[in-house]
């Protein structure tokens, strides 16, 4: 491993977009320090070039190959204030994203009351947006810790709202909708 010097130096001679690539390689291949680094180096080449929202992406990139990789600090650390770069962007899909990112890093770190806000937050703009699918994930991410916290039956209305965001629910999780109200009836 070279200083961080020199790997500045070479992050300057490879174009951002091309460490982007490694990096997404590097993750495909389950070596997520090593994406972690590259998505890293991506973000200070894009910053230099004044591409702040693709900056955004990388570090919203290396938050989560740095979960991956077991550091959840980190991870937490990358991500914060990427959502309010997609927000002044009015980019409200990647807002959401960054979010969620935070979220996971916070639930990594037992920090459920913040995590579980960042999944409410989240989940309300791929509400905004019509992402069925990515509200439905965040919603059962959100209620995978009131569950977790004790909040049963708040976790049993999450659960039937994450199942009514998809737009398409398979057959199991029609058969959980039903069974999740069922339950809340009594």
């Amino acid at each position: 491993m070279g200083s961080k010097k020199s790997r500045l130096n070479l992050s300057m001679k490879v174009k951002p977009a091309q460490l982007e690539a490694q990096g997404k390689s590097a993750y495909q291949n389950e070596k997520f320090k090593e994406a972690a680094d590259l998505f890293r180096q991506a973000a200070e080449g894009y910053t230099m070039e004044h591409a702040f929202l693709l900056a955004a992406e990388m570090k919203n990139n290396m938050s989560v190959a740095l979960l991956q990789a077991g550091q959840p600090q980190e991870s937490l650390d990358a991500a914060l204030g990427t959502d309010q770069i997609f927000a002044r962007a009015n980019e409200i899909k990647r807002q959401a994203m960054s979010l969620g990112n935070q979220a996971a890093a916070l639930e990594a770190l037992k920090r459920y009351d913040e995590a579980f806000a960042n999944y409410e937050l989240s989940a309300e703009l791929f509400r905004q947006i019509n992402e069925g699918d990515l509200r439905s994930m965040v919603m059962k991410s959100a209620a995978a810790i009131k569950l977790r916290t004790g909040g049963i039956s708040e976790s049993a209305f999450k659960m039937i709202g994450s199942m009514g965001a998809k737009q398409t629910p398979g057959f199991f999780e029609r058969i959980l909708i039903f069974f999740l109200r069922l339950i809340n009836r009594a």
